[in-house]
């Protein structure tokens, strides 16, 4: 064996190493293999005095892998970093190098957008050196983020109970704390709207005397209901055909939003599934990725899959569907380092993908591939018709729309809101009279702006140019599992501890944290990447105008006091208060840490246990998850999801448990 590639994945390394000759051996670091020490000032692992020099360490359990990977490069002429094509991809690829002290010309970079056959092999031929504005830019955020986060999570904790603060995080949090106080400070206002209702269609009150109307009241519309007749004068018919344009084809962000909206997928667990859709997938003759990479911010489409989709829709549909391709201005923070998500393969069609895909894989494949293949699709023909109808000065408004040509359409249909609404054919009664059946009075009232949805969310972030596709995911997963906010209605609501920490946060770091200067910091590690700024100039200007604010708020913040349990410490006598921990909330002396008497939680016991001598008692996973265990644990692991009952079945003795309001045997059911 002459070559090693090195992937992050063991599933990236499977399929690629089967495109490979017998001279390559594809193994994996399993992810990242170091990360920032915790020691040094604060604990940043960084060097502030020696331009903010980063000390690295192995991550926990990655020794080992490193000691396999440095053996197994030993025997080899030739190592090939094929880490994901973005920046921590690169960085990735950087650490590999220098934790396997391989020389420069032991190695190369190898990057690609696809896990297929061809382009493997085209990456290999065309290799290049690790890009080092890329790492110092990646590396520039890591540390950016160590110095934020544990900073102000360390003040947080200290003040108000919170567990953490984030450079990105805080500024979203933020944004919902903002929307919730938008909510509470609006008032809302009566209006009232009066409608015809004919014998296929209705039209709505709109102006009076080509004047826009307003009715604020019950009176109003009365008065003018009780002015109007059942006869209305049709003044004019508009017909107009409109064509709709498909929607480029999928960035992360939007992607993100589309699977959340039209599949009820959250981010996680939608780059979860893009991830093995693109990391490759057993089919019956090959192993192989079905999407480009997942991680993108770019529309761009390759000339080679433009070419080989433009075919495809001519022979599958006819050529008067075959659309063109656009090219959108690329947008000041986009990178568009590589393509938008796309099926690496447009003959892949999603039925006959789907005997080798779970539901859900299947499902996030089908929107991928409508979405690219009818972004190549000509425009939809849609008749727009509008009629206005008069009734003693007082206009009225119906509209129609009616598809004439589906266009792309014709493969998007089931992800698109919109609906034919055809209006009977009222040319024939130009400058008659149509009756109606009734007219009708509604009473409304203003609402508030809505909460952020998930998809909402992080359109805002994308639109505001905070954050980066590939971190969205976790920002919303942090805030969540942080308890700073809660879902109700699948829409985000901030909590108690998320209101006071955004208000401490604000009242000495506005100038921080805000979308402004988080915006352009991205900006500026864009400028890194370019080689247009010196990455540790950048976090010496920060550090010098954040350190400052960070002294102060230890100094002058004022410390959130946990409430009193209204009961004594039975060591030193000194009020109990209730804490928050990383588990729930608990029940602690206020004389910590001279005094470190905690308050054992009751333990209500359920049912004996079926393994041991223990019981059976509810505990919750490290993320807060229900389940049900021995209280003799480590001796005793037996653990169930379900609520055990106490009972055993009658036909094979098992436990029986309380499932989806059910009683149910574990064995026979």
């Amino acid at each position: 064996m002459s070559n090693i590639v090195i992937v992050e994945s063991p599933s990236k390394s499977k399929t690629i190493g089967k495109y490979l000759g017998k001279n390559y051996q594809v193994i994996s670091s399993m992810g990242h293999i170091r990360d920032l020490a915790t020691t040094g000032k604060f604990g940043l692992g960084v060097n502030l005095e020696d331009n903010f020099k980063p000390n690295y360490i192995p991550i926990k359990g990655k020794k080992k892998v490193i000691a396999d990977l440095k053996k197994a490069v030993s025997k080899v002429t030739k190592v090939f970093l094929a880490t994901d094509p973005d920046r921590e991809g690169e960085a990735i690829s950087w650490h590999l190098k220098d934790a396997l002290s391989l020389a420069d010309h032991q190695y190369e970079r190898v990057t690609f957008n696809e896990i297929t056959k061809d382009k493997i092999i085209e990456a290999f031929n065309n290799t290049r050196p690790i890009d080092d504005n890329l790492v110092k830019s990646q590396e520039a955020r890591r540390i950016l983020d160590r110095i934020i986060g544990f900073r102000l999570s360390k003040l947080m904790q200290s003040k108000t109970g919170g567990r953490s603060a984030g450079r990105v995080q805080s500024v979203v949090l933020k944004l919902i704390v903002d929307r919730e106080r938008e909510i509470e400070a609006f008032t809302s206002e009566e209006y009232w709207t009066i409608t015809a209702n004919f014998p296929q269609f209705t039209a709505e009150l709109e102006k009076y005397k080509n004047k826009k109307i307003k009715i604020n009241n019950e009176l109003e519309a009365d008065e003018i209901k009780n002015k109007l007749s059942h006869a209305f004068k049709i003044v004019s018919i508009d017909k107009k055909v409109k064509k709709k344009q498909a929607r480029m084809p999928f960035i992360t962000s939007t992607l993100q939003q589309e699977a959340s909206l039209k599949l009820n997928f959250g981010a996680k667990k939608t780059m979860s599934l893009a991830q093995k859709l693109y990391e490759g997938i057993e089919l019956k003759d090959e192993t192989v990725g079905l999407i480009t990479y997942m991680r993108t911010d770019s529309t761009r489409l390759s000339d080679e899959f433009v070419q080989d989709t433009l075919a495809f829709i001519k022979q599958q549909y006819g050529k008067e569907y075959v659309g063109t391709y656009r090219k959108l201005k690329t947008k000041s923070h986009v990178q568009d380092a590589h393509e938008a998500i796309r099926p690496t393969s447009i003959n892949r069609t999603p039925d006959s993908l789907k005997p080798y895909l779970t539901n859900e894989e299947y499902k996030l494949y089908h929107l991928i591939y409508a979405r690219a293949l009818a972004s190549l699709m000509k425009e939809a023909q849609v008749a727009h018709t509008s009629v206005i109808l008069e009734n003693n000065d007082y206009l009225f408004k119906a509209t129609g729309q009616e598809q004439q040509f589906a266009g792309y359409l014709k493969v998007y249909q089931d992800y698109e809101d919109s609906k034919d609404k055809v209006l009977p054919p009222l040319d024939q009664y130009h400058t008659s009279v149509i009756v109606a059946e009734s007219i009708d009075k509604n009473q409304h009232f203003t609402k508030p702006p809505s909460r952020y949805t998930e998809a909402k969310l992080i359109k805002e972030m994308e639109e505001l140019g905070i954050g980066r596709p590939s971190t969205y995911a976790k920002i919303i997963d942090t805030i969540k599992e942080r308890s700073y906010v809660s879902l109700t209605d699948k829409r985000f609501q901030p909590t108690e501890m998320g209101i006071v920490t955004n208000d401490k946060l604000q009242a000495f770091f506005h100038e921080l944290i805000n979308v402004k200067y988080t915006a352009q910091m991205e900006t500026d590690l864009d400028k890194i990447a370019d080689g247009n700024i010196i990455w540790y100039e950048l976090l010496a200007n920060f550090y010098a105008r954040f350190e400052p604010i960070v002294n102060k708020a230890f100094e002058e913040m004022p410390k959130e006091e946990p409430p009193q349990a209204g009961i004594d410490c039975p060591l030193c006598q000194k009020p109990l208060v209730i804490r928050k921990g990383k588990y729930g909330e608990f029940t602690a002396c206020s004389g910590f840490p001279a005094c470190r008497y905690i308050k054992e939680k009751t333990k209500e016991i359920i049912c004996p246990c079926p393994k041991c001598d223990g019981n059976m008692i509810t505990k919750q996973t490290k993320k807060g998850k229900t389940f049900y265990g021995c209280d003799n644990y480590p001796k005793c692991d037996y653990a169930l999801w379900y609520k055990p009952t106490g009972k055993k079945c009658p036909t094979c003795g098992e436990l029986i448990v309380e499932k989806n309001n059910e009683l149910k045997c574990l064995q026979c059911d």
